[in-house]
């Protein structure tokens, strides 16, 4: 898929994203503060950071999107790995606040401070959420395989987070609806185990982002997968000293490859020019492949 039509597919899911999500973070915060619920309240700031994530998503993706300058002569695919990170700590922030909140009102209704039963309007806006959120995850982590994209798929297990959290929200909520005001506690109680779901997927999220950042290799079936383009080829042998690496959605691969010593300059670089097209058409037409080429040692 070209850039440009790739760029606009992941604008088009991110902004049908958005929309949903700031439907959402108004109803669940309305509903929460009617409703008398701690964990819709809860619930509310996770679907604003959705929004502000789906913002993130476009503005990076833009970046990445970008071809090589003088500045950057790798291109600029890391700034959607970064995207992803971004996305990983705020889900991670956004966790362990909820779950000090949900621990400081369990541990005051412990001590005797009486908490409220939330309403039913809690309850239909936890069922309300669970249904959006789940077929938005669906939709959105389709595209974001098809379009190759780390953040479009970040953003897809944002959504299905906010899944977790509303069914944990539901159960809390309905627990302390349909027992009364003695297991009001359940809504709290709640809004803690939404707090370990989202924390959860956070760092889910955040270990691929720093392998990258980190100049991690590719998996060893990838790198072996390479080696059999390359010895596909039958004028070059001893294909050595690998490397590989990501670039945001790209992959970076430096390789060493031994041919005949009385290989002429052009044909040397005819077949260099060969295992590279190979390469890309395997792995990505932005796929950066220099190639180290060597004469075999009689």
């Amino acid at each position: 898929m070209e850039t440009r039509n790739r760029e606009r597919e992941i604008f088009r899911v991110t902004g049908i994203g958005s929309l949903v999500n700031f439907f959402l973070l108004i109803f669940k915060f309305v509903a929460g503060i009617l409703g008398n619920s701690s964990a819709m309240i809860a619930d509310a700031v996770h679907s604003l950071s959705d929004f502000i994530t789906d913002i993130i998503v476009v503005v990076f993706v833009k970046i990445s999107g970008k071809p090589e300058d003088k500045e950057h002569h790798y291109g600029h695919g890391k700034f959607e790995t970064l995207a992803t990170a971004i996305i990983g700590v705020i889900l991670f922030f956004v966790g362990v606040g909820i779950l000090i909140n949900g621990i400081e009102v369990i541990v005051n209704a412990i001590k005797g401070e009486v908490i409220k039963s939330p309403s039913i309007l809690a309850l239909i806006a936890a069922t309300i959420s669970i249904i959006l959120k789940e077929i938005l995850f669906r939709y959105t982590i389709y595209k974001g395989k098809s379009l190759n994209s780390q953040a479009v798929i970040a953003n897809a297990w944002h959504h299905r987070s906010d899944v977790f959290s509303s069914i944990g929200t539901f159960a809390g909520i309905c627990g302390a609806v349909c027992l009364g005001n003695k297991w009001a506690i359940l809504d709290p109680i709640a809004a803690v185990v939404v707090s370990i779901f989202i924390i959860k997927v956070s760092i889910r999220l955040l270990k691929p982002c720093i392998d990258d950042l980190l100049e991690k290799s590719l998996p060893v079936e990838v790198e072996k997968r390479i080696e059999e383009i390359i010895l596909s080829v039958h004028e070059v042998s001893s294909p050595h000293h690998l490397r590989t690496r990501r670039i945001g959605n790209h992959i970076a691969i430096e390789v060493h490859i031994r041919m005949d010593g009385n290989t002429s300059l052009n044909e040397t670089h005819e077949v260099a020019s060969r295992i590279e097209r190979m390469i890309k058409d395997e792995f990505g037409e932005r796929t950066h492949i220099p190639i180290h080429m060597e004469p075999i040692k009689t």
